[in-house]
């Protein structure tokens, strides 16, 4: 991925910090995008920490601020990260928000903030990267959301979350069509058990659910296999981490346990 010019929303901790961190340490220019300058006190890392570690690490990082539900900020950020970078070449739609609770639990401002984020915010993050991904070299749009399964157990306690990331993967799907003469890859990728993020954390039960789950970097490195195809022949793809890993090769995943020895547990939206 060495001089790539990446955009990564959400990119202050979890899945986010890993795929930057994957890539800034094979020399990628990376702006990670996400609202956190000043430390939390429940949640780890700030885009400006996660910036020291990349260009630590050897990498090219540009954080800037952004809330992806601010219409009127994302246009300029954009530009100014892709004058910064000189262009870009892999828009990755990270930034998610999650409220596993049912109809009756979920809050007109729950239901907005997973719609804002997750829906409105990824569109027009995408809308305002595509003049760049026009002339990027193999450009690829990547978005973290699941496969389209219609079982009613996957809404079923949940419904306004897994409406929301469904609407994620159907707009890959909608992209990966109308821009394919454009020659702009979109795929989405979604992991096979759960992964160790701060979300997970602070769920309730989340300490024993940290123990079965799997290391971000994970997803670090088959979103590098996705990233890495032919964009005008791998598109318009669900990808499961694992499946795309072991189709690569890969046979041992005991490195990415998060307590060694306890296996994950399945994710959501996965048979």
């Amino acid at each position: 991925m060495e001089h790539k010019k990446i955009v990564i929303t959400g990119g202050s901790r979890g899945i986010g910090r890993a795929l930057a961190m994957k890539f800034a340490k094979q020399g990628a220019h990376v702006a990670i995008l996400a609202k956190t300058v000043d430390p939390h006190p429940k949640l780890e890392g700030t885009i400006l920490s996660v910036a020291e570690e990349m260009i630590e690490a050897g990498g090219h990082a540009y954080p800037m601020q952004l809330d992806i539900r601010d219409e009127a900020a994302i246009g300029p950020v954009i530009d100014r990260v892709a004058e910064m970078m000189d262009g870009i070449d892999i828009l990755i739609n990270n930034a998610s928000a999650i409220s596993l609770t049912d109809t009756e639990h979920t809050p007109a401002r729950k239901f907005d903030l997973m719609f804002d984020i997750n829906v409105r915010g990824t569109f027009l993050v995408t809308q305002a990267c595509l003049p760049y991904l026009r002339k990027g070299d193999n450009p690829h749009i990547l978005t973290l959301s699941p496969p389209l399964n219609m079982d009613p157990r996957w809404f079923e306690g949940h419904v306004a979350y897994t409406i929301s990331k469904y609407n994620m993967s159907m707009l890959t799907l909608g992209w990966a069509a109308e821009l394919r003469d454009a020659g702009i890859a979109v795929n989405a990728l979604w992991p096979a058990t759960l992964i160790a993020t701060a979300a997970i954390e602070n769920m309730p039960g989340g300490d024993q659910l940290i123990r079965m789950a799997r290391k971000p970097e994970i997803m670090a490195d088959a979103a590098q296999i996705i990233l890495k195809k032919d964009n005008k022949i791998f598109t318009g793809n669900f990808v499961v981490d694992e499946e795309i890993l072991r189709e690569s090769g890969v046979t041992e995943f005991s490195k990415y346990e998060s307590v060694p020895g306890i296996a994950a547990m399945k994710d959501l939206f996965i048979d």
